[in-house]
């Protein structure tokens, strides 16, 4: 017996027009299992997969270094803005790979000559203390001993802070370290057993190789769903920048802080200007994956493909915040478009990301029931404590300002939102977006939880254990939908009370 329709039934541009998330529903199935044991896992780009499909939008007050950080602790991924200085975006790209680390390759070290100010002033800019002090301050040298907070916090005054670093370092004599060549597995358990904060690793001639942190072992212990690079045991972080070529100088300081995954910022990715992009990326750095886009179309996914995407965001017009399809009457209802590309990609094992259009669980479940590996989420996660801005209040209710990155308010910051829709050079302005504020949500760690576990609770109802059985059964037509018309979704809403308080989650 078969009821409701399948996917491409739903989808008939002839029968159904163009579709966004609230037009359709998801047919429930057998339920025999617990919500808990769902895999949110979801292959993101040819290369790189994640415990949980969620990516935190470029937007300047959407991700920076703190966002892109919790994102990736949390089984996700932050992309991190343009709006902003070439320095500013490497730097904080650097702050997300030096927040967790497997073996430290290129500890910073200093020499017993230095002084205790000099400490302090790492900590200031890495925000650390726990440094080697090597017979010449460099990597590959005798190590003579190691400096921690333990050691320094007491020396306040300017006095104090001339002190050498010799004099109050703990010496060679007293550190616990492995020799060179060590397994992680077994550092850790050596570290663990040390009960110290650091752990050194030294060649046969006693000199400073790497270095292992007990901090890195109690985030790997409290975040097991991070997202990390296999080799390295580094959060893993993506960046936007634009297709312009000056930002190829952009992308290099990128590529030199560490970053995994480029994100090319177009409204209509469809142009030579990001195919030749892509081709330059792949080209010159093939250790970095591309995420190209905007698409709506199987046509505009096709060139990015033939170019060497490795995935494509989808979406245009479809953001909260987002007025491109108001004033341009261009741009794809988000649903439809979603499934189009990726119905497209698949055959060329191209991931897709739905971008835009994403306003709670239920839209995230639709977003990867119509083929999407990942969502993108902007105004969902701009009132958390980690986005950019400050919180204030208004009409009694705590605020972030939340802008979308074709506004005047975001044009007038930087110039990528110029680039992004081709108009930094115009001498009038037109705003594809607005600016405006969305409510506090609390910390991302405790939001994101929220959401995995809302995600897991509707694979659950439709019967399925992952989001890959969730996709297979869709494209077999196992999973069924149902369109909804305009008084279904009144019907499927809060409706018929005087009040009501809504608590999404506890």
């Amino acid at each position: 017996m078969t009821d409701g329709l399948s996917a491409e039934e739903l989808m008939n541009p002839h029968v159904s027009g163009g579709l966004t998330y609230n037009d359709f529903l998801v047919l429930p199935g057998y339920v025999d299992f617990p919500a808990s044991i769902c895999s949110l896992s979801s292959r993101i780009t040819k290369r790189f997969t994640l415990k949980t499909p969620f990516l935190s939008s470029p937007m300047d007050t959407v991700t920076e270094s703190a966002m892109a950080i919790h994102m990736a602790l949390n089984g996700g991924l932050g992309v991190i803005h343009h709006n902003c200085s070439l320095e500013e975006q490497a730097d904080m790209v650097r702050k997300v790979k030096q927040f967790e680390n497997g073996f430290i390759t290129d500890p910073k070290t200093l020499s017993p000559n230095n002084t205790v100010q000099d400490v302090f002033d790492v900590k200031e800019q890495f925000g650390f203390c726990g440094i080697p002090i090597t017979q010449d301050g460099k990597l590959h040298s005798p190590l003579l001993g190691i400096v921690t907070s333990r050691d320094i916090d007491f020396l306040q005054t300017a006095e104090e802070r001339k002190r050498l670093l010799k004099e109050v370092m703990t010496p060679r004599s007293e550190l616990i370290t492995a020799k060179q060549g060590v397994s992680l597995a077994e550092a850790n358990a050596l570290l663990k057993a040390s009960k110290k904060g650091k752990l050194p690793i030294v060649d046969d001639s006693d000199r400073l190789c790497a270095l292992l942190a007990r901090s890195d072992l109690v985030k790997a212990r409290d975040y097991p769903w991070a997202s990390k690079v296999p080799s390295s045991k580094q959060l893993l972080v993506a960046a936007a920048i634009s297709t312009h070529d000056e930002d190829r100088i952009r992308l290099q300081a990128l590529v030199d802080a560490g970053l995994d995954i480029v994100v090319l910022d177009s409204s209509q990715g469809n142009s030579k200007f990001q195919i030749e992009m892509v081709k330059y990326i792949k080209q010159t750095f093939p250790q970095i994956d591309v995420i190209a886009g905007n698409v709506v179309t199987q046509e505009q996914a096709r060139n990015l493909i033939l170019a060497g995407a490795d995935a494509l965001r989808v979406g245009m017009g479809s953001g909260s915040i987002c007025i491109t399809q108001e004033i341009m009457a261009c741009g794809r209802p988000q649903g439809t478009a979603v499934y189009r590309v990726a119905q497209y990609a698949r055959q060329f094992g191209v991931p897709v990301i739905a971008d835009g259009g994403i306003a709670n669980v239920g839209h995230i479940v639709k977003a990867l029931a119509l083929g999407a590996s990942g969502v993108m989420m902007g105004s969902l996660l701009a009132g958390t404590t980690e986005s950019p801005g400050e919180y204030f209040y208004h009409e009694g209710k705590r605020v972030k300002k939340y802008r979308g990155m074709g506004s005047i308010d975001a044009m007038e910051k930087g110039d990528a939102a110029g680039k992004r829709y081709f108009s930094e050079s115009d001498r009038i302005k037109v705003a594809q977006g607005v600016a405006g504020a969305v409510v506090d949500k609390g910390s991302v760690k405790k939001f994101l939880g929220y959401l995995a576990t809302g995600v897991q609770h509707s694979l659950q109802d439709i019967g399925v254990k992952s989001l890959e059985e969730l996709q297979d059964g869709v494209e077999a037509g196992r999973v069924r939908f149902e369109k909804r018309t305009a008084s279904a979704q009144m019907e499927g809403g809060v409706h018929g009370l005087q009040f009501y308080e809504k608590r999404l989650f506890s």
